[in-house]
């Protein structure tokens, strides 16, 4: 099991009972940001309607970058920023609409609620930033993606871990290949 991570300043993350990671997820390197645009991008290909992704790393670790290919992938236009100070951002424009969701500053699941984001869910791809915790139980299957560079010991690269719960995500993500 990884670290807790953490959502901020003394907002400690305790993982859910359903967020126990399999014991070898599929781990890449990404040596920078153009192959973490990259690699989102691919993985758009395998993602639909009604999908979940919940995005774990600490400040920095690419957040926000994965998404920003994910819509490439997706054929979004409209600018992917971070969505912190507004939670939630919905980008109608592409294949699939994607609902670009920031849990950071969310005390917990009652505040998630609150957004109504679910009124959106089977209609467009989900990404949560900082999800961990809180976000699970927007959908049956999810995929958790984890993104670190605090293992790494310098440089602009990450390594990004991917871990179904439920649903198709095994069998969708057999399927997905990914090359820099």
């Amino acid at each position: 099991m990884s670290p807790v991570p953490h959502r901020g300043p003394g907002k400690p993350v305790q993982p859910g009972p359903h967020i126990e990671l399999s014991s070898s997820p599929s781990a890449t390197y990404l040596p920078d940001r153009a192959a973490t645009l990259k690699y989102g991008s691919a993985l758009a290909q395998i993602l639909g309607r009604g999908d979940l992704l919940i995005l774990r790393g600490l400040l920095g670790a690419g957040k926000t970058t994965l998404v920003q290919g994910i819509g490439s992938g997706l054929g979004v236009t409209d600018p992917i920023t971070s969505p912190t100070f507004v939670i939630a951002r919905v980008h109608r424009d592409g294949r699939v609409p994607l609902l670009h969701a920031d849990a950071y500053r969310l005390g917990g699941i009652e505040e998630l609620d609150d957004l109504d984001l679910d009124m959106d869910l089977e209609d467009a791809v989900t990404v949560v930033e900082w999800g961990e915790g809180i976000a699970e139980h927007l959908a049956e299957a999810y995929l958790l993606v984890d993104l670190d560079r605090e293992s790494l010991d310098a440089g602009d690269g990450r390594m990004i871990s991917l871990h179904p719960h439920g649903g198709t995500w095994d069998e969708r993500l057999a399927g997905f290949g990914w090359s820099a």
